[in-house]
């Protein structure tokens, strides 16, 4: 029986940020894409809940408008509406997209943006922790559970050693172009 090393619970700051030795010519590891294609997935889920809302728009602004015991009624009410839904719409679309540019990145072997997804993942499962633990939100497949799944996956798959080693590998130097003749 060979005996396999295992990894520390714990890593020192100043091991973890040492310059990783990996060959440039290193292949992308099955992390990297996995990671990626989870943060692409997780696109897909804000797409959806976009479609979701969308369907469910008037519903939502008119109870939203109710709890807050606004009366609001008529043209400025359908105005207001409409004007609320293109902002919610185009801030989530955004969003949505930076995290497509972020997940072809990563996937690309860049490091930053796998530290930003990682950022953000951070920030998404301390928020539905924080929520769940005041009360306010319940984790259910229709609440937060597909996201925070999502997260935390994307979390496994980034951090691992591979694919810190594939985004901070070394790059091979780009050849330069050659002109092509004139004929």
């Amino acid at each position: 029986m060979t005996a396999v090393e295992k990894r520390p619970a714990f890593e020192s700051p100043a091991s973890l940020a040492a310059p990783v030795a990996g060959p440039p010519t290193m292949r992308r590891p099955p992390s990297t894409t996995a990671g990626s294609a989870l943060v692409l997935l997780r696109v897909l889920a804000g797409v959806a809940w976009l479609v979701a809302l969308s369907l469910q728009w008037d519903d939502v602004f008119t109870s939203a408008f109710d709890e807050a015991g606004t009366p609001l009624t008529g043209d400025a009410f359908d105005d207001m509406s409409q004007a609320v839904y293109v902002f919610v719409v185009a801030l989530v679309g955004a969003v949505l997209l930076f995290d497509l540019v972020l997940a072809a990145l990563t996937y690309l072997g860049l490091n930053w943006p796998r530290i930003v997804v990682m950022v953000i993942s951070t920030f998404s499962i301390s928020a539905a922790f924080v929520t769940w633990w005041v009360g306010d939100q319940e984790v259910t497949l229709q609440t937060t559970l597909l996201t925070l799944s999502l997260d935390i996956l994307v979390m496994l798959a980034l951090s691992s050693r591979s694919a810190r080693a594939y985004a901070r590998r070394e790059r091979l130097p780009r050849r330069p172009r050659q002109p092509v003749a004139a004929r």
